[in-house]
């Protein structure tokens, strides 16, 4: 039989009723011949409870007891899954992630899938099972103890296993219809996008769009796993949601297909900074080694031997990123004036892979914001996205101005 692989969110299993509702998406898909791997998240606000139980007990927690505890609500969503399946003559089991196996690093919290073998699954399917439901978010290591994926980590799971079954399709069930030309709640005319392609999804996971897991979309693209988003709440049809596939099978060739935002970004600027080979290792070594997460990185034209570093970070990491440098400098690995931190600005990104073959797209994004009054403090460009640091209080002005800039409520 062809596999289908069908993943629901916290939010489309937050109760029984949620679960039932899940459960008859699932017979559906049954019922037109497959054989349906389901993943399932822990209920709404499950994972968050277990987390602070964790952290109330033992602050400084053991990772491999935090991977136990945390993985739990999973477990529960898939008995209770299996359990409303089989009230309704589905042949169903749960799945554990070590059952399957699920094999990961050792990386508590943290870990990545090496890999998933189907023989005990395929196994159970030849025998009559139509459903297994898998305990997304966890797997196991190579030492038998129970591995978590990081945060959004069940969407990664899924993507995993349509690879590993060779899937027909994953399909991604959310409390949103699709993805849409940016956020709905900051412009009225969001447009839901029928497909999109693997390469914008992850530009616009990675710079703040919600909908997908960023590992989820890398892996997809990888092994060319049709995703499909869509909504738990709402009547599906066969064209419902919105498809991320390859380049090659969208056919709307738009330069921008969609303005993303990111809000808690900080810009920081390392002021007369030593330009000689080798700083920017000496600066931004530190910083990996400290976990920032360093995205946009500007250099000034150095004048007498001296130069200004500015690069972005969320702003949560300010403070860890403040003390790496403080670290370096004390050790006289780099030498500055002054470290300046901005908290109070905001990512806004252009995403299209129309960008490749149509120019204008940077003219018409600095004019608009431009005509807006908005200053941008810094920019940066790969082949498919234009992104700016502006000040946070435009950040929703932005959004809708680019927006409509683009035209973007308008299908092609």
């Amino acid at each position: 039989m062809p596999v289908l692989v069908m993943k629901f969110g916290g939010t489309s299993v937050a109760n029984l009723d949620r679960i039932r509702r899940a459960a008859k998406r699932v017979g559906v898909e049954v019922a037109k011949g497959y054989d349906v791997i389901v993943i399932v998240s822990a209920m709404s606000g499950k994972t968050n409870e277990l987390v602070g139980w964790v952290n109330e007990t033992s602050p400084l927690y053991d990772a491999r007891e935090y991977d136990a505890i945390v993985s739990s609500g999973e477990n529960v969503t898939a008995g209770l899954m299996a359990l409303t399946l089989q009230e309704m003559d589905v042949p169903a089991r749960s799945w554990q992630g070590w059952q399957v196996p699920v094999k990961t690093t050792s990386a508590h919290a943290s870990a990545r899938i090496e890999d998933i073998p189907p023989e005990n699954i395929n196994a159970k399917f030849a025998e009559g099972m139509k459903v297994a439901v898998v305990a997304g978010f966890q797997g196991v290591s190579d030492e038998g103890r129970i591995t978590t994926l990081g945060r959004g980590g069940s969407d990664t799971t899924a993507v995993a296993f349509a690879a590993a079954f060779g899937a027909e399709r994953c399909d991604i069930y959310t409390d949103v219809d699709g993805v849409y030309t940016t956020d709905p709640r900051i412009s009225d005319k969001a447009r839901k996008l029928d497909k999109i392609a693997f390469e914008e999804m992850l530009e616009l996971a990675s710079l703040g769009a919600k909908v997908l897991q960023t590992r989820s979309v890398e892996l997809a693209m990888r092994y060319k796993v049709k995703l499909r988003v869509l909504s738990s709440f709402e009547e599906q049809s066969d064209e419902a949601g919105t498809l991320v596939c390859d380049e090659e099978e969208v056919m709307e060739n738009r330069p921008v297909s969609g303005i993303a935002y990111s809000r808690d970004e900080a810009k920081m600027t390392l002021v007369s900074v030593a330009d000689r080979p080798g700083i920017a290792a000496a600066i931004f070594g530190p910083l990996s080694e400290a976990g920032v997460n360093v995205d946009m990185i500007i250099q000034n034209i150095a004048e007498d031997g001296r130069t200004d570093m500015t690069f972005s970070c969320p702003v949560d990491q300010v403070a860890r990123a403040e003390k790496a440098m403080e670290d370096a400098k004390t050790a006289g690995d780099i030498n500055y004036h002054d470290l300046i931190a901005d908290k109070d600005v905001a990512k806004i990104s252009a995403v299209g892979i129309g960008m490749r073959s149509q120019s204008g797209v940077a003219a018409t994004m600095f004019k608009t914001l431009s005509d807006e009054g908005i200053n941008i403090k810094v920019i940066a460009t790969s082949e498919i996205k234009i992104s700016v640091l502006i000040d946070r209080k435009y950040m929703e002005l932005a959004v809708q101005a680019l927006h409509d800039a683009f035209e973007l409520e308008k299908a092609r």
